[in-house]
């Protein structure tokens, strides 16, 4: 008896605050966050719990999304516009020096620039590389890779030859561009581009390197001549940077070969990666449980699927400066220095 006075007691209590619009001044339960369990194999459970039902709602959100854009077209309405996130580079702060594509002004400098003879298959790009004076283990292994990935190229042992002279031989011996690879506590931590014979002269950071060995399932590049990819180069300097670098290769590519090599930049880090694609043709998969003859087999429906297969280097590279002319560490004139005040926006891209 006394449990059911109580329950009317409360019943009634309720119906008196809805009735009389007063708030439930009763402390309520909060909800436990699993970081507040102390348990470990329970705070482990209800955390798991948690990301299941995020996983749920956002299926949901995903299917019910799609629903009504496929129930907008059907109808021969517009759907609704996709979200777009908002990331570092689509926030990426204005620059003026973003080039238009109906610059034509721009357009007419660059078929009288550095590189126009090579892009123009006038002359037949040939590239030399080297080392710094004090090499390391890990630097004739990068410049063997570098050798595979660009045609044409030859290493040269650096001695105790200023690099001065390297230049002066390079351009007797009708090179176009000079590649030095500077290493650092036995690890490849800079690459110098010199353009041959009148410049100029690239200083990247590198970083990153992972040689063709420590590579997942790699394959061995074929000596054919590589189709070259350029990504984001989209500024006046970016467009200098990406010509330089389509200058090492030849403009001619094999596509028998299937070789693919790709400088993509993103956030003014320039990523290095060599492809092969290959095809293979597959047979769409049926049902197992029948039993066809090798007539029927050979009826099946197969399709061609494109893989790529990395053949290495990999490595990434940063614009430290650019300078007029071939390499003058004391008296040349710079076109463009990364300082360290530039660095103020996450934002702000110069390439």
């Amino acid at each position: 008896m006394a449990r059911e006075n109580k329950r009317k007691a409360a019943e009634k209590a309720e119906e008196g605050d809805e009735f009389t619009g007063r708030e439930d001044k009763r402390p309520r339960k909060e909800k436990v966050q699993p970081s507040q369990i102390k348990n470990k194999e329970k705070r482990s459970a209800v955390y798991a719990k948690l990301k299941h039902e995020k996983q749920v709602e956002k299926r949901k959100k995903i299917k019910a999304r799609d629903a009504a854009f496929k129930q907008a077209i059907e109808l021969g309405e517009e759907p609704a516009q996709k979200m777009v996130p908002r990331t570092i580079e689509n926030t990426r702060e204005a620059d003026e020096t973003v080039i238009r594509p109906n610059d034509e002004e721009f357009l007419a400098g660059n078929d009288a620039d550095e590189f126009s003879t090579v892009l123009k298959q006038q002359t037949v790009p040939k590239v030399l590389i080297t080392t710094c004076r004090y090499n390391s283990s890990r630097g004739p292994a990068f410049i063997k890779e570098l050798l595979s990935a660009i045609p044409n190229a030859h290493y040269y042992k650096r001695g105790t030859y200023e690099l001065k002279k390297i230049v002066e031989y390079a351009n007797n011996m009708e090179f176009t561009s000079v590649i030095v690879v500077h290493t650092n506590r036995r690890e490849p931590d800079a690459l110098l581009i010199i353009g041959l014979p009148d410049g100029p002269t690239a200083h990247f950071r590198l970083s990153n390197l992972v040689l063709r060995k420590d590579i997942k399932n790699h394959g061995n590049p074929t000596s054919h001549k590589p189709e070259l990819v350029l990504n984001n180069f989209t500024t006046r300097l970016g467009n200098r940077i990406g010509r330089m670098i389509q200058s090492l290769f030849p403009q001619d590519p094999n596509f028998r070969g299937r070789r693919v090599v790709t400088f993509h930049n993103q956030r003014d880090f320039i990523f290095f990666r060599h492809h092969r694609y290959i095809f293979e043709v597959k047979e769409k998969k049926g049902d197992p449980k029948d039993k066809k003859s090798k007539a029927l087999k050979e009826k099946t429906p197969k399709k061609v699927i494109a893989r790529l297969q990395e053949c290495g280097p990999r490595f990434t590279l940063k614009l430290v400066s650019l300078q007029h002319g071939t390499f003058d560490s004391k008296g040349g004139e710079f076109e463009w220095v990364h300082k360290a005040d530039m660095d103020t926006s996450r934002r702000r891209f110069f390439i």
